[in-house]
Protein backbone atom coordinates (compact mmCIF):
# COMPACT_ATOMS: atom_id res chain seq x y z
CA UNK A 1 0.00 0.00 0.00
CA UNK A 2 1.23 3.08 -1.04
CA UNK A 3 2.32 6.15 1.77
CA UNK A 4 0.63 9.24 1.83
CA UNK A 5 2.35 12.30 1.16
CA UNK A 6 1.15 14.06 4.61
CA UNK A 7 2.30 17.63 3.90
CA UNK A 8 5.80 16.35 2.34
CA UNK A 9 6.25 19.13 -0.64
CA UNK A 10 8.45 18.73 -3.65
CA UNK A 11 10.70 21.75 -3.77
CA UNK A 12 12.00 21.35 -7.18
CA UNK A 13 12.33 18.77 -10.28
CA UNK A 14 14.55 15.71 -10.98
CA UNK A 15 15.88 17.52 -13.90
CA UNK A 16 16.51 21.13 -12.87
CA UNK A 17 19.39 20.41 -10.17
CA UNK A 18 22.99 21.45 -11.11
CA UNK A 19 26.30 21.89 -9.43
CA UNK A 20 25.16 25.37 -8.08
CA UNK A 21 22.57 24.03 -6.17
CA UNK A 22 25.13 21.46 -4.52
CA UNK A 23 25.23 21.74 -0.22
CA UNK A 24 21.38 22.50 -0.34
CA UNK A 25 18.29 19.49 0.99
CA UNK A 26 15.90 19.18 -1.48
CA UNK A 27 12.76 17.03 -2.38
CA UNK A 28 12.68 15.03 -5.36
CA UNK A 29 9.41 12.68 -6.23
CA UNK A 30 9.11 10.49 -9.60
CA UNK A 31 9.35 7.26 -11.10
CA UNK A 32 12.09 4.64 -10.24
CA UNK A 33 13.65 4.53 -13.73
CA UNK A 34 16.70 1.84 -12.49
CA UNK A 35 18.12 0.41 -9.40
CA UNK A 36 21.66 -0.71 -8.80
CA UNK A 37 23.20 -2.13 -5.66
CA UNK A 38 26.94 -1.91 -4.98
CA UNK A 39 27.14 -3.46 -2.00
CA UNK A 40 27.01 -1.12 0.94
CA UNK A 41 25.10 1.49 -1.31
CA UNK A 42 21.73 1.67 -3.13
CA UNK A 43 21.81 3.75 -6.58
CA UNK A 44 18.36 4.57 -7.77
CA UNK A 45 18.04 7.37 -11.24
CA UNK A 46 14.96 9.08 -10.34
CA UNK A 47 12.85 9.95 -13.47
CA UNK A 48 10.44 13.08 -14.02
CA UNK A 49 8.89 15.33 -17.25
CA UNK A 50 12.12 17.17 -16.59
CA UNK A 51 14.73 14.48 -16.82
CA UNK A 52 16.58 12.02 -14.63
CA UNK A 53 18.70 12.25 -11.23
CA UNK A 54 20.86 9.62 -9.64
CA UNK A 55 19.53 9.08 -5.90
CA UNK A 56 22.32 7.24 -3.86
CA UNK A 57 21.34 5.62 -0.18
CA UNK A 58 23.38 4.04 1.96
CA UNK A 59 24.15 2.75 5.63
CA UNK A 60 25.96 5.55 6.79
CA UNK A 61 23.47 7.91 4.69
CA UNK A 62 20.44 6.92 6.71
CA UNK A 63 20.07 3.08 7.60
CA UNK A 64 16.43 3.23 7.07
CA UNK A 65 16.15 4.86 3.97
CA UNK A 66 18.95 2.41 2.85
CA UNK A 67 17.31 -0.68 3.73
CA UNK A 68 13.45 0.94 2.36
CA UNK A 69 15.40 2.00 -1.03
CA UNK A 70 16.37 -1.78 -1.03
CA UNK A 71 13.04 -3.04 -2.05
CA UNK A 72 11.86 -0.23 -4.92
CA UNK A 73 11.59 -1.50 -8.16
CA UNK A 74 11.21 -0.51 -11.87
CA UNK A 75 8.49 2.30 -12.05
CA UNK A 76 7.80 2.59 -7.96
CA UNK A 77 6.26 5.94 -7.55
CA UNK A 78 8.64 7.41 -4.57
CA UNK A 79 9.90 10.64 -2.73
CA UNK A 80 13.12 11.64 -1.84
CA UNK A 81 14.49 13.98 0.85
CA UNK A 82 17.95 14.45 1.09
CA UNK A 83 21.14 17.15 0.08
CA UNK A 84 22.81 17.63 -2.91
CA UNK A 85 26.56 16.88 -4.02
CA UNK A 86 28.98 16.43 -6.30
CA UNK A 87 29.51 13.03 -7.82
CA UNK A 88 32.23 10.89 -7.91
CA UNK A 89 31.95 9.86 -11.67
CA UNK A 90 30.28 11.97 -13.64
CA UNK A 91 28.00 10.81 -16.68
CA UNK A 92 27.96 14.01 -18.96
CA UNK A 93 25.41 12.17 -21.05
CA UNK A 94 22.76 13.65 -19.36
CA UNK A 95 22.10 17.46 -17.61
CA UNK A 96 21.99 16.26 -13.83
CA UNK A 97 25.22 13.94 -14.83
CA UNK A 98 27.21 15.99 -12.08
CA UNK A 99 25.64 15.78 -9.37
CA UNK A 100 23.55 13.04 -7.25
CA UNK A 101 20.83 13.45 -4.03
CA UNK A 102 21.75 11.92 -0.82
CA UNK A 103 18.88 9.84 -0.06
CA UNK A 104 18.04 10.98 3.63
CA UNK A 105 14.69 9.65 3.78
CA UNK A 106 11.93 8.24 1.08
CA UNK A 107 8.56 7.62 0.54
CA UNK A 108 6.95 5.13 -1.37
CA UNK A 109 3.93 6.42 -2.72
CA UNK A 110 3.17 3.83 -4.91
CA UNK A 111 4.32 0.18 -5.59
CA UNK A 112 4.24 -0.99 -10.08
CA UNK A 113 3.80 -4.29 -10.86
CA UNK A 114 6.19 -5.07 -14.10
CA UNK A 115 5.29 -2.61 -17.01
CA UNK A 116 4.40 -4.84 -20.00
CA UNK A 117 6.62 -1.84 -22.04
CA UNK A 118 9.55 -0.66 -21.19
CA UNK A 119 9.25 3.28 -19.97
CA UNK A 120 12.63 4.14 -22.47
CA UNK A 121 13.55 5.73 -25.99
CA UNK A 122 12.89 4.57 -28.75
CA UNK A 123 10.46 1.62 -27.75
CA UNK A 124 10.43 -1.06 -30.36
CA UNK A 125 7.36 -2.18 -29.07
CA UNK A 126 3.86 -3.55 -31.12
CA UNK A 127 1.39 -0.55 -31.95
CA UNK A 128 -1.80 -1.72 -30.33
CA UNK A 129 0.43 -2.63 -26.73
CA UNK A 130 1.53 0.39 -26.93
CA UNK A 131 -1.87 2.16 -27.40
CA UNK A 132 -3.29 -0.64 -25.23
CA UNK A 133 -0.73 0.68 -22.09
CA UNK A 134 -0.69 4.53 -23.45
CA UNK A 135 -0.70 6.18 -20.02
CA UNK A 136 3.07 4.05 -19.84
CA UNK A 137 4.02 5.26 -23.30
CA UNK A 138 3.81 8.58 -22.44
CA UNK A 139 5.65 8.10 -19.38
CA UNK A 140 8.77 7.52 -22.25
CA UNK A 141 10.87 10.69 -22.31
CA UNK A 142 11.08 11.01 -26.02
CA UNK A 143 7.05 11.14 -25.61
CA UNK A 144 7.09 13.48 -23.18
CA UNK A 145 9.61 15.69 -25.12
CA UNK A 146 7.30 15.84 -28.27
CA UNK A 147 4.24 16.81 -25.84
CA UNK A 148 6.43 19.87 -24.33
CA UNK A 149 6.90 20.77 -28.06
CA UNK A 150 3.15 20.50 -28.28
CA UNK A 151 2.42 23.07 -25.81
CA UNK A 152 4.82 24.96 -26.51
CA UNK A 153 4.02 25.48 -30.54
CA UNK A 154 0.24 26.21 -29.59
CA UNK A 155 1.58 28.82 -26.85
CA UNK A 156 3.63 30.67 -29.77
CA UNK A 157 0.51 30.42 -32.08
CA UNK A 158 -1.86 31.72 -29.49
CA UNK A 159 0.77 34.83 -28.33
CA UNK A 160 1.07 35.26 -32.52
CA UNK A 161 -2.19 36.32 -33.40
CA UNK A 162 -2.92 37.11 -30.38
CA UNK A 163 -0.39 40.30 -31.42
CA UNK A 164 -1.98 40.35 -34.59
CA UNK A 165 -5.34 41.34 -33.96
CA UNK A 166 -6.99 38.06 -33.84
CA UNK A 167 -9.95 36.97 -30.86
CA UNK A 168 -9.80 33.22 -29.91
CA UNK A 169 -13.47 32.04 -29.96
CA UNK A 170 -14.95 28.73 -29.90
CA UNK A 171 -17.48 27.38 -32.19
CA UNK A 172 -20.39 24.41 -31.73
CA UNK A 173 -19.11 20.58 -31.35
CA UNK A 174 -22.76 19.53 -31.80
CA UNK A 175 -23.82 20.93 -35.36
CA UNK A 176 -25.22 19.86 -38.85
CA UNK A 177 -24.85 17.44 -40.77
CA UNK A 178 -24.09 18.88 -44.49
CA UNK A 179 -23.21 16.93 -47.34
CA UNK A 180 -20.11 18.13 -49.33
CA UNK A 181 -17.21 16.65 -47.42
CA UNK A 182 -16.04 13.44 -45.78
CA UNK A 183 -18.63 11.39 -43.76
CA UNK A 184 -20.15 12.78 -40.81
CA UNK A 185 -20.18 11.64 -37.19
CA UNK A 186 -23.15 11.62 -35.89
CA UNK A 187 -25.41 12.15 -32.46
CA UNK A 188 -28.59 11.12 -31.52
CA UNK A 189 -30.78 14.08 -29.94
CA UNK A 190 -32.78 12.43 -27.09
CA UNK A 191 -35.15 14.97 -27.48
CA UNK A 192 -35.33 15.15 -30.96
CA UNK A 193 -36.23 12.09 -31.62
CA UNK A 194 -35.42 10.48 -35.17
CA UNK A 195 -32.78 13.75 -35.25
CA UNK A 196 -28.84 13.90 -35.17
CA UNK A 197 -26.26 16.64 -34.40
CA UNK A 198 -23.27 15.79 -36.62
CA UNK A 199 -19.13 16.72 -35.41
CA UNK A 200 -17.96 19.19 -37.19
CA UNK A 201 -15.34 18.49 -40.00
CA UNK A 202 -14.46 22.23 -39.76
CA UNK A 203 -15.56 24.96 -37.65
CA UNK A 204 -15.97 26.50 -41.50
CA UNK A 205 -19.61 28.22 -41.84
CA UNK A 206 -19.31 29.17 -38.09
CA UNK A 207 -16.19 31.32 -39.14
CA UNK A 208 -17.59 32.57 -41.87
CA UNK A 209 -20.72 34.04 -39.52
CA UNK A 210 -18.23 35.39 -36.68
CA UNK A 211 -16.84 37.38 -40.03
CA UNK A 212 -20.28 38.61 -40.31
CA UNK A 213 -20.83 39.15 -36.95
CA UNK A 214 -18.31 41.90 -37.06
CA UNK A 215 -15.44 39.80 -35.20
CA UNK A 216 -12.77 40.78 -37.88
CA UNK A 217 -10.24 38.33 -36.56
CA UNK A 218 -11.17 34.79 -35.30
CA UNK A 219 -8.91 31.80 -34.53
CA UNK A 220 -9.45 28.60 -32.69
CA UNK A 221 -7.37 25.84 -32.40
CA UNK A 222 -10.00 23.59 -33.22
CA UNK A 223 -11.34 19.98 -32.56
CA UNK A 224 -12.51 18.01 -36.23
CA UNK A 225 -13.68 14.72 -37.04
CA UNK A 226 -14.34 13.16 -40.00
CA UNK A 227 -15.56 9.17 -40.17
CA UNK A 228 -13.25 8.04 -43.20
CA UNK A 229 -11.09 5.18 -44.24
CA UNK A 230 -7.58 5.71 -41.90
CA UNK A 231 -5.19 5.91 -44.33
CA UNK A 232 -1.49 6.37 -43.22
CA UNK A 233 -1.16 9.53 -40.45
CA UNK A 234 -4.82 10.15 -40.37
CA UNK A 235 -7.13 10.13 -37.40
CA UNK A 236 -10.97 9.84 -36.98
CA UNK A 237 -10.31 13.02 -34.81
CA UNK A 238 -7.62 15.95 -35.06
CA UNK A 239 -7.00 19.16 -34.33
CA UNK A 240 -6.77 22.33 -36.54
CA UNK A 241 -5.14 25.80 -36.25
CA UNK A 242 -8.34 27.61 -37.39
CA UNK A 243 -8.57 31.08 -38.24
CA UNK A 244 -10.53 33.23 -40.47
CA UNK A 245 -9.61 37.27 -41.14
CA UNK A 246 -12.20 40.14 -43.13
CA UNK A 247 -11.41 42.65 -45.27
CA UNK A 248 -8.47 40.72 -46.82
CA UNK A 249 -7.36 39.12 -50.08
CA UNK A 250 -4.99 36.13 -50.64
CA UNK A 251 -1.67 38.24 -49.99
CA UNK A 252 -2.93 39.24 -47.08
CA UNK A 253 -3.45 35.63 -45.52
CA UNK A 254 -0.65 34.14 -47.00
CA UNK A 255 1.97 37.14 -45.33
CA UNK A 256 0.12 36.90 -41.88
CA UNK A 257 0.57 33.41 -42.28
CA UNK A 258 4.36 33.39 -43.18
CA UNK A 259 4.97 35.39 -40.15
CA UNK A 260 3.27 32.74 -38.40
CA UNK A 261 5.25 29.72 -39.66
CA UNK A 262 8.22 31.95 -39.15
CA UNK A 263 8.06 32.54 -35.78
CA UNK A 264 6.84 29.14 -34.45
CA UNK A 265 9.46 27.26 -36.25
CA UNK A 266 12.24 29.44 -34.91
CA UNK A 267 11.10 29.72 -31.12
CA UNK A 268 9.94 25.89 -31.27
CA UNK A 269 12.64 24.31 -33.63
CA UNK A 270 15.59 27.15 -33.78
CA UNK A 271 14.67 26.69 -37.78
CA UNK A 272 15.44 29.69 -39.97
CA UNK A 273 12.09 30.01 -42.41
CA UNK A 274 13.16 32.53 -45.38
CA UNK A 275 9.97 34.90 -46.22
CA UNK A 276 8.79 35.33 -48.44
CA UNK A 277 8.11 31.71 -49.28
CA UNK A 278 8.14 30.66 -52.66
CA UNK A 279 4.57 30.68 -54.77
CA UNK A 280 3.65 27.87 -57.80
CA UNK A 281 0.50 27.85 -59.40
CA UNK A 282 -1.34 24.37 -59.07
CA UNK A 283 -0.41 24.27 -63.14
CA UNK A 284 3.02 24.02 -62.71
CA UNK A 285 3.10 21.96 -59.53
CA UNK A 286 1.46 19.31 -61.30
CA UNK A 287 3.60 19.40 -64.62
CA UNK A 288 6.65 19.75 -62.59
CA UNK A 289 6.37 17.24 -60.03
CA UNK A 290 2.99 15.30 -60.59
CA UNK A 291 1.65 16.60 -57.23
CA UNK A 292 -0.51 19.64 -55.22
CA UNK A 293 1.90 18.84 -52.66
CA UNK A 294 5.27 19.18 -53.79
CA UNK A 295 8.76 18.19 -52.37
CA UNK A 296 11.33 20.64 -53.63
CA UNK A 297 14.66 18.91 -51.30
CA UNK A 298 15.66 17.16 -53.65
CA UNK A 299 15.34 17.76 -58.32
CA UNK A 300 14.06 14.67 -60.41
CA UNK A 301 11.39 16.62 -61.98
CA UNK A 302 8.89 15.74 -64.98
CA UNK A 303 9.59 16.81 -68.27
CA UNK A 304 6.79 16.76 -70.97
CA UNK A 305 8.37 14.81 -73.80
CA UNK A 306 5.62 14.55 -75.84
CA UNK A 307 6.83 16.72 -78.84
CA UNK A 308 9.86 14.59 -79.10
CA UNK A 309 8.46 11.36 -79.26
CA UNK A 310 5.07 12.31 -80.96
CA UNK A 311 6.63 10.64 -84.18
CA UNK A 312 7.67 7.38 -82.78
CA UNK A 313 5.64 4.36 -83.89
CA UNK A 314 4.81 3.13 -80.78
CA UNK A 315 1.63 2.04 -79.68
CA UNK A 316 1.64 3.41 -76.35
CA UNK A 317 3.05 6.53 -77.08
CA UNK A 318 0.60 7.30 -79.88
CA UNK A 319 -2.48 5.98 -77.79
CA UNK A 320 -1.62 8.62 -75.52
CA UNK A 321 -1.29 11.70 -77.40
CA UNK A 322 -3.99 10.56 -79.44
CA UNK A 323 -6.23 10.72 -76.59
CA UNK A 324 -5.29 14.15 -75.37
CA UNK A 325 -3.24 13.02 -73.02
CA UNK A 326 0.85 13.13 -72.93
CA UNK A 327 4.17 11.44 -72.20
CA UNK A 328 6.13 12.78 -69.43
CA UNK A 329 9.89 11.63 -68.28
CA UNK A 330 12.16 11.62 -64.59
CA UNK A 331 15.94 11.43 -64.79
CA UNK A 332 17.16 9.16 -61.42
CA UNK A 333 20.75 10.18 -61.38
CA UNK A 334 23.11 7.14 -60.89
CA UNK A 335 20.73 4.53 -61.31
CA UNK A 336 21.19 3.47 -64.63
CA UNK A 337 23.08 0.42 -63.43
CA UNK A 338 19.60 -1.01 -62.14
CA UNK A 339 18.78 -4.37 -62.95
CA UNK A 340 15.75 -5.96 -65.01
CA UNK A 341 14.06 -7.16 -61.60
CA UNK A 342 14.59 -3.50 -59.56
CA UNK A 343 12.92 -1.80 -62.75
CA UNK A 344 9.97 -4.50 -63.23
CA UNK A 345 9.38 -3.34 -59.53
CA UNK A 346 9.39 0.30 -60.64
CA UNK A 347 6.61 -0.91 -63.23
CA UNK A 348 4.36 -3.00 -60.55
CA UNK A 349 4.97 -0.03 -58.43
CA UNK A 350 3.80 2.60 -60.88
CA UNK A 351 0.58 0.58 -61.81
CA UNK A 352 -1.02 1.14 -58.41
CA UNK A 353 -0.91 4.52 -59.37
CA UNK A 354 -3.23 3.89 -62.91
CA UNK A 355 -0.68 3.86 -65.38
CA UNK A 356 -0.33 0.35 -67.51
CA UNK A 357 3.47 0.34 -67.77
CA UNK A 358 7.04 2.38 -67.91
CA UNK A 359 9.20 2.72 -70.54
CA UNK A 360 13.03 3.35 -69.44
CA UNK A 361 16.42 4.40 -71.17
CA UNK A 362 19.54 3.61 -69.29
CA UNK A 363 22.19 5.68 -70.27
CA UNK A 364 25.19 3.77 -69.58
CA UNK A 365 29.22 4.23 -70.13
CA UNK A 366 29.34 1.48 -72.80
CA UNK A 367 25.66 3.19 -74.60
CA UNK A 368 22.41 3.23 -74.56
CA UNK A 369 19.89 0.60 -73.55
CA UNK A 370 16.23 1.37 -73.54
CA UNK A 371 12.76 -0.66 -73.64
CA UNK A 372 11.74 0.62 -76.29
CA UNK A 373 14.92 0.77 -78.93
CA UNK A 374 13.51 -1.12 -81.32
CA UNK A 375 10.85 2.39 -81.97
CA UNK A 376 12.99 5.13 -81.11
CA UNK A 377 15.77 6.06 -83.75
CA UNK A 378 19.21 7.01 -81.71
CA UNK A 379 17.90 11.06 -82.68
CA UNK A 380 14.71 10.54 -80.98
CA UNK A 381 16.65 8.94 -77.80
CA UNK A 382 19.17 11.67 -78.05
CA UNK A 383 16.77 14.47 -78.48
CA UNK A 384 15.09 12.70 -75.12
CA UNK A 385 18.18 12.75 -72.87
CA UNK A 386 18.71 16.48 -74.03
CA UNK A 387 15.50 17.73 -73.31
CA UNK A 388 16.04 16.44 -69.42
CA UNK A 389 19.91 17.20 -69.08
CA UNK A 390 20.84 13.39 -68.76
CA UNK A 391 24.36 12.29 -68.41
CA UNK A 392 26.19 8.92 -68.26
CA UNK A 393 25.10 7.14 -65.60
CA UNK A 394 21.40 8.18 -65.52
CA UNK A 395 17.78 6.13 -65.93
CA UNK A 396 15.16 7.63 -67.91
CA UNK A 397 11.83 6.69 -67.09
CA UNK A 398 8.93 7.75 -69.61
CA UNK A 399 4.86 7.28 -68.48
CA UNK A 400 2.40 7.74 -71.49
CA UNK A 401 -1.28 8.11 -70.51
CA UNK A 402 -4.08 10.75 -69.53
CA UNK A 403 -2.41 13.76 -67.53
CA UNK A 404 -3.62 12.79 -64.42
CA UNK A 405 -2.43 9.14 -64.71
CA UNK A 406 0.65 10.46 -65.98
CA UNK A 407 0.94 13.11 -63.33
CA UNK A 408 0.30 11.01 -60.68
CA UNK A 409 2.05 7.72 -61.15
CA UNK A 410 5.20 9.76 -62.48
CA UNK A 411 4.84 12.32 -58.83
CA UNK A 412 5.11 9.20 -56.28
CA UNK A 413 7.86 7.67 -58.92
CA UNK A 414 9.66 10.34 -58.12
CA UNK A 415 9.40 10.31 -54.42
CA UNK A 416 9.81 6.95 -54.54
CA UNK A 417 13.26 6.98 -56.13
CA UNK A 418 13.93 9.02 -53.90
CA UNK A 419 13.56 7.32 -50.98
CA UNK A 420 15.33 4.18 -52.66
CA UNK A 421 18.25 6.28 -54.05
CA UNK A 422 18.64 7.86 -50.12
CA UNK A 423 18.58 11.38 -51.61
CA UNK A 424 16.59 12.45 -48.48
CA UNK A 425 18.87 10.71 -45.77
CA UNK A 426 20.23 13.15 -43.18
CA UNK A 427 18.21 15.79 -45.01
CA UNK A 428 17.40 18.63 -42.40
CA UNK A 429 16.23 21.27 -44.91
CA UNK A 430 12.81 22.35 -44.29
CA UNK A 431 11.29 23.42 -48.01
CA UNK A 432 8.30 25.81 -47.74
CA UNK A 433 6.11 26.31 -50.93
CA UNK A 434 2.95 28.21 -51.51
CA UNK A 435 0.55 26.17 -54.05
CA UNK A 436 -1.99 28.72 -55.44
CA UNK A 437 -4.50 28.71 -58.55
CA UNK A 438 -6.07 25.61 -58.05
CA UNK A 439 -8.66 24.37 -59.96
CA UNK A 440 -12.55 25.29 -57.98
CA UNK A 441 -14.09 21.81 -59.09
CA UNK A 442 -12.78 18.65 -59.78
CA UNK A 443 -15.01 16.38 -62.54
CA UNK A 444 -16.07 13.09 -60.61
CA UNK A 445 -16.30 10.55 -63.17
CA UNK A 446 -18.16 7.62 -61.24
CA UNK A 447 -21.04 10.45 -60.53
CA UNK A 448 -20.14 12.43 -63.62
CA UNK A 449 -20.49 15.84 -62.22
CA UNK A 450 -18.48 18.23 -60.73
CA UNK A 451 -17.40 18.48 -57.07
CA UNK A 452 -15.94 21.89 -55.20
CA UNK A 453 -11.97 21.03 -55.23
CA UNK A 454 -11.94 22.62 -51.15
CA UNK A 455 -15.25 23.18 -50.62
CA UNK A 456 -18.30 24.75 -51.85
CA UNK A 457 -17.79 28.33 -50.24
CA UNK A 458 -14.24 28.84 -51.73
CA UNK A 459 -14.22 32.08 -54.34
CA UNK A 460 -13.63 31.67 -57.88
CA UNK A 461 -10.89 34.11 -59.24
CA UNK A 462 -12.53 37.80 -60.31
CA UNK A 463 -11.28 36.94 -64.00
CA UNK A 464 -12.83 33.01 -64.27
CA UNK A 465 -16.23 33.70 -62.75
CA UNK A 466 -16.96 34.29 -66.51
CA UNK A 467 -16.51 30.52 -66.66
CA UNK A 468 -18.83 29.18 -64.01
CA UNK A 469 -21.85 27.60 -66.13
CA UNK A 470 -19.84 27.15 -69.56
CA UNK A 471 -16.52 26.16 -69.06
CA UNK A 472 -16.49 25.08 -64.88
CA UNK A 473 -13.01 22.75 -65.42
CA UNK A 474 -11.16 25.70 -66.35
CA UNK A 475 -12.79 28.22 -63.83
CA UNK A 476 -9.68 28.53 -60.85
CA UNK A 477 -10.10 29.46 -56.84
CA UNK A 478 -8.70 31.82 -55.00
CA UNK A 479 -7.12 29.27 -52.61
CA UNK A 480 -3.74 28.43 -51.82
CA UNK A 481 -1.79 25.67 -49.81
CA UNK A 482 1.31 26.14 -47.73
CA UNK A 483 3.56 23.11 -47.75
CA UNK A 484 6.48 21.07 -46.14
CA UNK A 485 9.10 18.91 -47.79
CA UNK A 486 5.50 17.01 -49.68
CA UNK A 487 3.37 17.65 -47.23
CA UNK A 488 0.18 20.04 -46.88
CA UNK A 489 0.97 21.82 -43.71
CA UNK A 490 -2.47 24.06 -43.85
CA UNK A 491 -4.75 25.27 -46.37
CA UNK A 492 -7.39 27.94 -47.02
CA UNK A 493 -8.94 30.21 -49.21
CA UNK A 494 -11.38 33.62 -49.93
CA UNK A 495 -14.77 32.99 -49.41
CA UNK A 496 -17.75 33.89 -51.40
CA UNK A 497 -19.32 36.46 -49.47
CA UNK A 498 -21.74 37.55 -51.86
CA UNK A 499 -25.25 35.13 -51.88
CA UNK A 500 -25.85 35.42 -55.57
CA UNK A 501 -22.68 33.79 -56.20
CA UNK A 502 -22.63 31.21 -54.00
CA UNK A 503 -26.13 30.09 -55.24
CA UNK A 504 -24.39 30.19 -58.72
CA UNK A 505 -21.84 27.86 -57.15
CA UNK A 506 -24.41 25.74 -55.50
CA UNK A 507 -26.37 25.57 -58.38
CA UNK A 508 -23.22 24.38 -60.34
CA UNK A 509 -22.51 21.47 -57.63
CA UNK A 510 -25.85 20.09 -58.65
CA UNK A 511 -27.65 21.62 -55.75
CA UNK A 512 -31.42 22.38 -56.08
CA UNK A 513 -32.49 25.71 -54.86
CA UNK A 514 -34.46 23.56 -52.21
CA UNK A 515 -31.55 21.65 -50.73
CA UNK A 516 -29.55 24.52 -51.09
CA UNK A 517 -31.23 26.75 -48.45
CA UNK A 518 -32.12 23.49 -46.67
CA UNK A 519 -28.35 22.65 -46.26
CA UNK A 520 -26.88 25.92 -45.85
CA UNK A 521 -29.70 28.16 -45.51
CA UNK A 522 -28.23 29.79 -42.26
CA UNK A 523 -25.62 31.01 -44.03
CA UNK A 524 -27.24 32.31 -46.99
CA UNK A 525 -29.90 34.13 -44.51
CA UNK A 526 -26.41 35.67 -42.93
CA UNK A 527 -25.17 37.20 -46.46
CA UNK A 528 -28.29 39.23 -46.91
CA UNK A 529 -26.63 41.52 -44.13
CA UNK A 530 -23.64 43.16 -45.23
CA UNK A 531 -20.96 40.16 -45.33
CA UNK A 532 -18.04 41.43 -45.54
CA UNK A 533 -14.98 39.86 -47.95
CA UNK A 534 -13.29 37.48 -45.98
CA UNK A 535 -10.82 34.64 -45.94
CA UNK A 536 -8.68 32.22 -44.27
CA UNK A 537 -6.87 29.22 -43.68
CA UNK A 538 -6.02 25.90 -41.41
CA UNK A 539 -2.97 24.44 -40.06
CA UNK A 540 -3.16 20.55 -39.57
CA UNK A 541 -1.76 21.02 -35.92
CA UNK A 542 -1.16 17.61 -35.62
CA UNK A 543 1.13 17.66 -38.57
CA UNK A 544 2.79 20.62 -37.64
CA UNK A 545 4.34 19.10 -34.35
CA UNK A 546 4.85 16.19 -36.25
CA UNK A 547 7.54 18.32 -38.32
CA UNK A 548 8.72 20.29 -35.34
CA UNK A 549 9.37 16.94 -33.24
CA UNK A 550 10.77 15.20 -36.18
CA UNK A 551 8.11 11.78 -35.96
CA UNK A 552 6.61 10.24 -38.86
CA UNK A 553 3.87 8.99 -37.09
CA UNK A 554 0.61 10.72 -36.25
CA UNK A 555 -0.33 9.30 -33.23
CA UNK A 556 3.04 10.01 -31.55
CA UNK A 557 1.55 13.41 -31.45
CA UNK A 558 -1.75 13.07 -29.93
CA UNK A 559 -2.27 11.98 -25.91
CA UNK A 560 -4.57 9.28 -27.14
CA UNK A 561 -5.29 7.82 -30.50
CA UNK A 562 -6.76 5.81 -32.42
CA UNK A 563 -5.09 3.07 -33.99
CA UNK A 564 -5.96 2.43 -38.19
CA UNK A 565 -9.29 0.71 -37.18
CA UNK A 566 -10.44 4.11 -35.33
CA UNK A 567 -10.21 1.85 -32.05
CA UNK A 568 -8.98 2.56 -28.71
CA UNK A 569 -7.40 -0.30 -27.71
CA UNK A 570 -7.08 1.72 -24.26
CA UNK A 571 -10.73 2.21 -23.89
CA UNK A 572 -12.16 0.14 -26.15
CA UNK A 573 -13.79 2.43 -27.69
CA UNK A 574 -16.48 2.32 -29.38
CA UNK A 575 -18.52 0.16 -27.64
CA UNK A 576 -21.73 -1.39 -26.77
CA UNK A 577 -24.31 0.89 -24.92
CA UNK A 578 -27.06 0.16 -22.40
CA UNK A 579 -30.88 -0.48 -23.84
CA UNK A 580 -32.19 2.08 -21.43
CA UNK A 581 -29.78 4.31 -23.48
CA UNK A 582 -31.07 3.47 -26.52
CA UNK A 583 -34.66 3.25 -26.20
CA UNK A 584 -33.87 7.01 -24.59
CA UNK A 585 -32.12 8.04 -28.01
CA UNK A 586 -35.29 5.93 -30.27
CA UNK A 587 -32.94 3.94 -31.71
CA UNK A 588 -33.14 -0.29 -32.25
CA UNK A 589 -29.80 -2.02 -33.51
CA UNK A 590 -30.22 -3.45 -36.70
Amino acid sequence: MGEALNGLKRTIMCGELRETHVGNKYTVMGWVQRRRNLGGLEFVDLRDRTGILQVVFGEEINKDAFEKANTVRSEYCIAVTGTLVKREAANKDIPTGMVELKGESIKILSESETPPIYIKENLDAAENIRLKYRYLDLRRPDMQKIFMIRHKTAKVVRDFLDQNGFLEMETPILGKSTPEGARDYLVPSRNYEGKFYALPQSPQLFKQLLMISGYDRYFQIAKCFRDEDLRANRQPEFTQIDMELSFVEEDDVMELNERLVQKVFKEVAGVDVKLPIERMPYKVAMEKYGSDKPDLRFGMEINDISEIVKDVDFKVFQDALANGGSVRAIKAGNCATMGRKQIDKLVEFVKTYGAKGLVWIAYKEDGIKSSVAKFMNEEQTKAVLDKINAEVGDLVLIAADKNSVVFQSLGALRLHMAKETGILENNNEYRFVWVTEFPLFSYNEEEQRFQAEHHPFTSPMDEDIQYLESDPGRVRAKAYDIVLNGEELGGGSIRIHDIKLQERMLKILGFTEERAWDSFGFLLEAFKFGAPPHGGLAYGFDRMIMFLAGTENIKDVITFPKNQNAFCPLTEAPNVVDETQLNELGISIK
